[in-house]
């Protein structure tokens, strides 16, 4: 719910203003700035940029798993490989696993879809990543009289602002002084994860068909083993109660593993309890098998949006903004490649913007959109724009079929437990299955659009989960509760900083007294990933309360309200958990 001040005069002489304000140190907003300079360092432009970041640092807040095809770094820096540009090593052998609750089969290479098949890939710590980016532009802008460069990490935008229906800038505070906590800009690019960037999604209506969003809670491990190089992808357990999710672990360098579990958030289930989720994912006997004697290093988690082509914006553009990369929404949920989409989305838009500022003509900008869409980007989007559907239009695919393999793979017959579920019904799910891999592999001849509902709205209440069976042998020391694990978040707040609104405390107590007759948490409650939503009682009252001291900036629990009575806003000074090495 935006701020009521949202129109203002930019016209004030002690105003801060800027040409280009980039909100978020995001992977897009930083490629743009590179690919600006680049072009500005040939043409001679004159531009003054500002990027806003509300970490401490740039790369502080970012959490990413990453597997990323390095093409887009590749076209800003030739020379990636030799000047320092920060990877974990390249894919040496990706694999595509089914998990039962003790057993792991591994997909033969025939069977793994093109977009899972990563070898040669580069492995990214993200947040190692952003920090380079960073470091690098502001050593670039050193050698350009022309651009003027101000990077403020620790300044979150709080606020659009606008003069009329064009975005003149963004504040930067919580005081709400439109002279000093204000910066304008002739143009305000967000690359955001929906903090600030759903105000302008949400005033011009720009996306009727709603974004879908998965978490990703993720640790890093020192171990003792050496697995660089090797990529796991799974599917089943722990995630065999028909929501969309699987998990993943990526050998770093350094004797270091990445492990985590992405669970969507258009689930059935209320509870889906996602940093539960990942240790019982950790209990898994093989993953037990690799983490012996290793120790956790970072704890952390973000919302992914993953609806892909037809949860993307009618538009890409508003008079005075463009959206990029996450605020896009541009991930391709079948490949699970992001990072370099967010990047060319950026690479994209510096050329219009710097053609935009050299002429001074900003209906050059009007091209962004349709650049995106016959980029690489928006044809990948494009073929798998069925994929998200496709499991949420057959529920057999997660519900019946996925388990029926998992456990197969317990028995260790895998095989026999694909046909097993194929024979049954041959006819109707023959079909059923037909379709959805069809629409799955990208193949489909439908031209219809995909229509979805908001994660919220599929939660059912009295959702029963199947029982999973959990290792009873794990080492207890590789399983952390989230109250332990908050502390790998590195959290850390100013006094008062209240960055999580409520709107009504009667809608949170009505919510409240519907899980409790069920014997369920609330949704906040289960599923926030750090320990930070709670049930208090007071005077006889069940009434929602927060520790906002723990909180690591997700957004899954303004996401997974049932009453949409939570907003997640952008912490302010610094404050916040510290991704940094996630």
């Amino acid at each position: 719910m935006p701020s009521a001040k949202t129109s203002v005069d930019s016209s004030n002489p002690d105003a801060i203003h800027y040409d280009l304000l980039l909100v978020g140190g995001s992977s897009s907003n930083l490629v743009l700035a590179h690919r600006l300079l680049d072009l500005a360092k040939l043409s001679g432009l004159t531009v003054s940029i500002a990027i806003v970041e509300k970490g401490p640092q740039f790369g502080a807040h970012i959490v990413s798993g990453a597997i990323s095809d390095p093409h887009v770094i590749a076209k800003l820096f030739p020379d990636y490989r030799e000047n320092g540009f920060p990877i974990e090593g390249f894919v040496a052998k990706s694999h595509l696993s089914v998990l039962g609750e003790a057993q792991k089969w591994d997909l033969p290479e025939a069977m793994i879809p093109e977009g899972l098949q990563k070898d040669g890939h580069a492995i990214l710590t993200l947040s190692h990543v952003i920090r380079w980016l960073a470091d690098q532009l502001q050593e670039k802008a050193k050698d350009l009289p022309n651009v003027t460069l101000d990077l403020f990490p620790g300044f979150a935008a709080q606020e659009i602002l606008y003069e009329g229906e064009t975005v003149v800038g963004v504040r930067v505070s919580e005081s709400g002084s439109l002279t000093e906590d204000a910066i304008f800009a002739r143009c305000t690019c967000f690359g955001d994860k929906g903090f600030i960037s759903k105000d302008l999604i949400a005033k011009f209506n720009l996306r009727p068909n709603p974004q879908l969003w998965s978490v990703g809670v993720k640790e890093v491990w020192e171990i003792e083993g050496d697995y660089q190089g090797q990529v796991w992808h799974t599917l089943g357990y722990p995630v065999l109660d028909g929501t969309f999710g699987g998990g993943f672990v990526y050998g770093l360098s350094a004797k270091r593993l990445a492990i985590g579990l992405i669970i969507s958030l258009d689930s059935h289930n209320p509870n889906i309890n996602p940093q539960q989720r990942l240790q019982d994912y950790k209990a898994h006997p093989w993953i037990q098998g690799l983490l012996k004697g290793g120790r956790l290093l970072k704890y952390g988690a973000a919302v992914i949006p993953e609806g892909g082509y037809y949860s993307l914006p009618t538009r890409f553009m508003v008079n005075g903004a463009l959206l990029l990369g996450d605020a896009l929404g541009v991930l391709d949920a079948a490949s699970l490649s992001g990072v370099d989409r967010a990047m060319e989305t950026g690479y994209i838009a510096a050329g219009l913007l710097h053609d935009a500022f050299l002429q001074n003509d900003f209906g050059l900008l009007d091209a962004y959109q349709q650049q995106v869409l016959d980029s690489f980007v928006g044809r990948a989007l494009y073929t798998s724009r069925y994929f998200r559907n496709a499991f949420l239009s057959n529920g057999r695919l997660l519900g019946e079929y996925l388990p029926a393999v998992a456990a197969s793979v317990d028995e260790r017959h895998p095989w026999f437990g694909s046909l097993r579920y194929g024979l049954a019904k041959p006819i109707q799910r023959a079909t059923e299955t037909v379709v959805a891999l069809t629409q799955i592999l990208g193949k489909t001849q439908r031209t219809e659009p995909a229509v979805y509902t908001p994660c919220h709205e599929q939660i059912q209440p009295d959702f029963s989960p199947r029982p999973v069976v959990v290792n009873a042998h794990a080492f207890t020391q590789t399983l952390y509760p989230r109250s332990d694990a908050v502390f790998f978040a590195g959290t850390k707040y100013h006094e008062g900083n209240r960055h999580i609104e409520e709107f009504s405390a009667e809608t949170c107590q009505r919510c409240i007294a519907t899980y409790e007759k069920l014997g369920k948490a609330t949704p906040c409650v289960s599923d926030c990933t750090a320990e930070v939503h709670r049930v208090d009682v007071l005077r006889d009252l069940h009434v929602h309360a927060m520790s906002l001291e723990n909180c690591i900036q997700c957004r899954t629990c303004e996401i997974v309200c049932p009453k949409m009575n939570l907003r997640v806003n952008p912490t302010y000074e610094g404050s916040g958990p510290d991704f940094y090495g996630l």
